[in-house]
């Protein structure tokens, strides 16, 4: 089990944790277009994001407890499997966004949703403030199952960081 007690303790993961998860692309993958980073390392019974892809990218396999395992090469970053993860481990990077931005998306259950053109503060894993973002789009679809998907424009070193943005306050 890859899960260690430091997340248990702490609610996030470090470097080496995300480097051992099998659902994480590669570097040369990154520099391709968009692709999905799966940050989980529960071993759980869990597969809505083997079922949700539509390219057959992720495969949990059985047990059903198996972590999800990311095929590199099948991913096309559509998104799909962000909003089916209960555990909020799946997001979205795209490294070719512009030459200086990437592109971050991540499930976002926090009221009020931003708009988009909204200038948000960008988090880390920890939830520690690193950047700041553009929101250039915020998917709340019926079938995203009450979980909106946000995605901010970054600046491009903080592409492997960034897993959120600050809470936004009511006005």
């Amino acid at each position: 089990m890859i899960m260690c007690n430091r997340l248990e303790k702490t609610g996030f993961l470090n470097k080496v944790e995300i480097d051992n998860c099998p659902g994480c692309p590669s570097e040369e993958r990154l520099k391709e277009g968009p692709v999905a980073f799966i940050e989980c390392t529960q071993e759980i019974p869990c597969n809505p994001c083997e079922v949700a892809c539509p390219f057959n990218a992720i495969q949990v396999g059985k047990p059903i407890i198996n972590l999800p395992i990311l095929d590199e090469k099948k991913c096309r970053g559509c998104g799909l499997c962000i909003a089916c993860c209960p555990g909020l481990a799946i997001f979205l990077v795209d490294y070719t966004y512009s030459n200086n931005e990437a592109l971050v998306s991540f499930p976002h259950e926090y009221l009020p949703l931003p708009k988009i053109n909204d200038q948000v503060e960008a988090v880390d894993r920890e939830g520690k403030v690193v950047t700041r973002g553009t929101v250039i789009q915020v998917n709340n679809q019926k079938n995203n199952d009450r979980t909106p998907i946000i995605s901010i424009i970054i600046p491009k070193k903080w592409a492997l960081e960034v897993r959120g943005m600050k809470r936004l306050t009511k006005k």
